[in-house]
């Protein structure tokens, strides 16, 4: 079966997504396997050879130099039986509206990061996405030779986009921006709402040039296929505001990206945690991606499980991306409803995932 279908991409596996997004009864959750790591800059030798400089130019993302590893890397989906279809995005290791946004992009080992600013608010005033600026059309671009090369074969789908926390934090300061809200909040907010309408706006802009795949929409990263209209929202900088100025300053910017995507979902680290009753007051948000970082310094699954059963009893759907030890992976899916659950497992190789199999069911 898995020989069929070019990446391992049978059709058949959308059943499974339209089950997870609709929180159907299941005897087991939605299971994915994956030997990508968490430093996508690394996974293609067309990013590693950018770290032998300090900043990233649009000239330097040449697309058609990731093909080849791309098509390496979904072939996994021909050698690994699971749950998932496999796809495409521009390079996950690009910040890539910072760029758009007029922020430098620094690259760093193993990563690339806008570079911290301190821009005036007279410079902030009028900031827009100009979708004929250098970034905005190399994202584009990128997008399009994807559509092009996939020919149908695997979906392709948005960038990872850092959310309106994140450039703020990039453009004011990490630091500074928190102190706006508080002594500057309509300014602050004024801003944040700004950039809300540039991440909406070039989510937008990249779906009118992408093919829907077995009539639903796709977002790489996760290897999550949805229904309806998808976006990804992000806000990692929110792990610095208290939960009133969520509500106040940011849950409304992300109320307004998650109303018109009926398959709206964000993702999440445990440093965030304190603000989920906050993120799931959103009506409108369908699903919370939450990556399991123990190794890191992250609680560990039993530390989780209570914010994970707080997302299910929100009924909402729950992604958990992450690497897990046999008795890490027996707490979590012991612990859990299966219902409108999907675990994306990072392995290192065919008998890791030989000893996961039996606790998850396939």
């Amino acid at each position: 079966m898995l020989k069929r279908w070019p990446f391992g991409n049978d059709p058949a596996k959308v059943a499974g997504y339209r089950s997870f997004w609709l929180r159907e009864p299941a005897s087991r959750p939605l299971v994915g396997f994956s030997y990508r790591g968490w430093f996508p800059l690394q996974e293609f030798a067309a990013s590693t050879a950018w770290q032998a400089c300090r900043y990233l130019t649009p000239e330097m993302v040449v697309p058609e130099r990731f093909l080849d590893d791309q098509e390496r890397m979904l072939r996994e989906g021909e050698q690994v039986e699971d749950d998932i279809l496999r796809g495409a995005c521009p390079s996950q290791a690009v910040p890539w509206l910072e760029g758009m946004l007029g922020a430098r992009l620094r690259i760093l080992p193993g990563s690339i990061l806008g570079e911290e600013e301190s821009r005036g608010w007279d410079d902030l005033s009028e900031i827009d996405l100009d979708l004929s600026g250098r970034w905005a059309r190399a994202y584009l671009a990128f997008v399009q030779v994807l559509v092009t090369h996939s020919a149908g074969r695997y979906p392709v789908s948005h960038g990872t986009l850092h959310g309106p926390s994140d450039l703020a934090a990039t453009l004011r300061g990490h630091s500074q921006s928190v102190l706006d809200l508080v002594y500057d909040p309509d300014t602050a907010q004024r801003l944040l709402e700004r950039l809300g309408e540039s991440f909406l706006r070039i989510t937008r802009t990249a779906w009118e040039r992408i093919p829907l795949w077995e009539g639903g929409y796709f977002d790489a990263q996760y290897s999550l296929w949805a229904p309806g209209p998808i976006i990804r929202m992000q806000e990692d900088a929110s792990a610095l505001y208290s939960p009133d100025l969520y509500r106040r300053c940011l849950q409304p910017v992300d109320r307004a990206l998650a109303e018109g995507f009926p398959c709206a979902f964000m993702h999440l680290h445990a440093t965030s945690m304190f603000l989920l009753d906050a993120f799931l007051e959103i009506e409108r948000l369908r699903c919370l991606e939450v990556n399991y970082e123990e190794s890191s310094g992250g609680p560990p699954v039993s530390g989780m499980l209570p914010y994970w059963r707080r997302i299910q009893r929100a009924d909402r759907s729950l992604l958990i991306r992450g690497s897990f030890a046999p008795d890490e992976l027996r707490e979590l899916v012991d612990g859990l409803d299966a219902r409108g659950l999907y675990l994306h497992i990072m392995v290192q190789g065919p008998a890791e995932i030989d000893a996961l199999r039996p606790i998850v069911g396939t």
